[in-house]
């Protein structure tokens, strides 16, 4: 039969003969969008979906429809029919996956599995629609791996922090080995003598790198980690440092890696809004009075750093660390790990060995964001001057390529070093990195699972089912919260802050201008609100960001700490949220209402400072 076919088709190719041919999406999902493709047909073809009827008028045609339920379709042509049947996937179905893998996660504190069957059960609904049950378990099964892992992978971002992460643990692992880590724990360690200065020393260098969230979880975790277990400090700890220094800094301070996708999906929502005035980066500085959490969080850590001060789960580990009751259980768990960052025996501990390593990371990061920046970036001096220009440039830069150059430069920096003093050969040297290598691997693997599930969500359209909840029929003033929960929740269940800032921008900015104008705002009032909108759809991104375990930046925290994955998002998560609400209560709704930022602001602050006062109990000195 099948030889039959081919010959017919061959036989139609060479005599001119055409084919007609319908090709509907593999996914079909209800009230989304679809393209619906018609091919190799006459002037007098008609498709007919249901019982509408479109005229075609080329012989290759593409049409917009939107599915509601199971429908025909058919196009006819001439005597030839051709008869495929839509399968939609009912939208709600889309919420399912993620709050799987989740739910899994938080309750049986393993990672793989619960990110895996997250992916398969996306995977499975897919086919089931269009395949059947028995049929759709066996192409679930398939896809999770041809498909979506491998889709995973394959992305050129997603390499690039695989190899940036391998890099960056090479380089940890060879200036472990050549006494640099330890001169620099040593050095430190006469600054940072307690619990409290180490903590402080760790915030202090979380703000200081504050141009890329990636390079900060990994330079500053990795390079903490030593001195705070000397401390006594908990890698839970350290973790929720790391990852709440990283996001909340990068998102707003004026020159990161962040400000080019910020810029461009905030233009992608003003686009249709030609009431507004005020230029891009302008509404971007004017947003930042509104970015409560961000500044929130990083404020409250300070708060319970400098009374020495924690609640709920992040007080228990605190106080375990501080006891030195799990040290029996955690020597264990590590001790080949300790053991082979351990430095060369007989050798000087010399600080500088890591540092400067370390600082070509920092410096290369800069200088290749400014060189992969220069001639994409479009600026206008005659806006904001130079500060315009330099964020321009950063924003518009290859942050991938400047991070992966930096990374490199780095670790060769670190053997050329050790080689050149004659603390390693180069065999040693190479070992060392191979080493540092596979301490990525699990983290790595995560990762990965992580972002296929994140394909799976952008199939089903989870994100669409999320902001299709909130009801536009809503005071203005209330808009900027309802931006905040709704953007915390995207990236909860999605994981990625830059995926809910590229669908939220879009969606909310317009819909906030919109209900500004409808209950009679004037121009002022409406800007005001609009602000806070763009600052809420960011602040709640960051959020969503923090509790979610299926974030890439909360793995590679716990990754860059070493601490166990579940217990950084549950020590971490009540902090999040205690802030979130303040940011909310004492922030976002009181500027809406028009009490300016420098009332809120300190206000916000004075309540969580009172929040640790009386929640927050002193952690015991062993």
């Amino acid at each position: 039969m099948k030889k039959l076919y081919f010959l017919f088709f061959l036989f139609s190719s060479l005599f001119g003969f055409s084919q007609a041919d319908l090709n509907l999406p593999e996914i079909i999902v209800e009230g989304i969008e679809v393209e619906i493709k018609v091919s190799g047909c006459s002037n007098n073809a008609t498709l007919q979906i249901g019982e509408e009827l479109i005229p075609i008028t080329q012989a290759e045609q593409l049409f917009q429809h939107t599915f509601s339920e199971e429908i025909q379709v058919q196009l006819i042509d001439g005597d030839q029919l051709v008869q495929k049947t839509a399968h939609p996937i009912p939208l709600w179905l889309s919420i399912l996956p993620p709050l799987i893998a989740i739910a899994l996660a938080l309750l049986f504190k393993e990672v793989v599995t619960s990110l895996l069957l997250g992916t398969f059960f996306g995977a499975f609904i897919i086919h089931f629609y269009s395949d059947g049950f028995f049929s759709g378990l066996l192409l679930a099964f398939m896809s999770t791996i041809d498909h979506y892992l491998l889709d995973a992978i394959n992305d050129g971002g997603h390499l690039s922090i695989i190899l940036f992460s391998m890099l960056i643990g090479a380089m940890v692992s060879v200036i472990s080995k050549n006494g640099g880590m330890q001169g620099v724990v040593n050095r430190i360690s006469t600054i940072a003598t307690n619990a409290k200065s180490g903590q402080l020393a760790t915030w202090f260098l979380g703000i200081a790198i504050f141009f890329d969230d990636y390079a900060n979880t990994l330079i500053v975790g990795n390079t903490m980690r030593p001195i705070t277990d000397r401390l006594k400090i908990s890698r839970e700890k350290l973790a929720y440092l790391v990852d709440s220094t990283a996001a909340p800094i990068a998102a707003i301070a004026f020159v990161t890696t962040w400000i080019g996708a910020e810029l461009g999906y905030i233009e992608s929502g003003i686009a249709g809004i030609p009431a507004i005035e005020e230029g891009v980066y302008t509404i971007f500085i004017s947003s930042l009075a509104y970015s409560f959490y961000p500044i929130l969080a990083l404020i409250f850590m300070l708060i319970l750093i400098l009374r020495e001060s924690d609640f709920g789960p992040m007080l228990k580990a605190e106080r375990k660390a501080r006891a030195a009751i799990e040290a029996e259980e955690v020597n264990k768990e590590a001790q080949e790990l300790a053991e082979e960052f351990e430095a060369v025996k007989g050798i000087q501990h010399k600080a500088y060995n890591a540092v400067i390593p370390i600082v070509v990371v920092v410096i290369g990061t800069v200088l290749g964001l400014l060189y992969t920046g220069w001639d994409s970036a479009v600026w206008n001096d005659g806006e904001i001057g130079i500060g315009r220009k330099l964020s321009a440039i950063i924003g518009n830069a290859d942050s991938y390529l400047a991070l992966l150059w930096s990374s490199l430069a780095a670790l060769l920096t670190a053997a050329g070093m050790s080689i050149s003093q004659k603390i390693l050969k180069l065999n040693q040297a190479i070992e060392a990195s191979i080493h540092g290598f596979k301490t990525m691997l699990s983290a790595i693997i995560i990762l990965c699972l992580a972002w296929a599930l994140a394909l799976v969500i952008e199939d089903l359209h989870t994100a669409d089912f999320l902001t299709s909840l909130m009801s536009t029929n809503l005071s203005p003033y209330l808009i900027p919260t309802i931006t905040f929960l709704l953007a915390a929740v995207v990236a909860f269940s999605t994981g990625s802050s830059w995926g809910t800032m590229a669908i939220l921008y879009p969606l909310m900015l317009p819909a906030a201008w919109q209900i500004c104008q409808s209950n009679g705002l004037d121009y002022e009032s409406s800007m005001s609100i609009f602000h806070n909108v763009v600052a809420c759809v960011l602040a709640g991104a960051v959020l969503g960001d923090h509790c979610s375990p299926i974030s890439d930046t909360t793995i590679l925290s716990s990754l860059a700490s070493s601490c166990n994955h579940i217990a950084h998002v549950k020590t971490q998560m009540p902090y999040a949220l205690t802030v979130g609400g303040v940011a909310i209560l004492f922030g976002t709704l009181p500027s809406a209402f028009g009490i300016p930022f420098w009332i809120s602001l300190p206000v916000a602050v004075l309540v969580l400072f009172l929040i640790v006062k009386f929640f927050g109990k002193k952690v015991q000195e062993a």
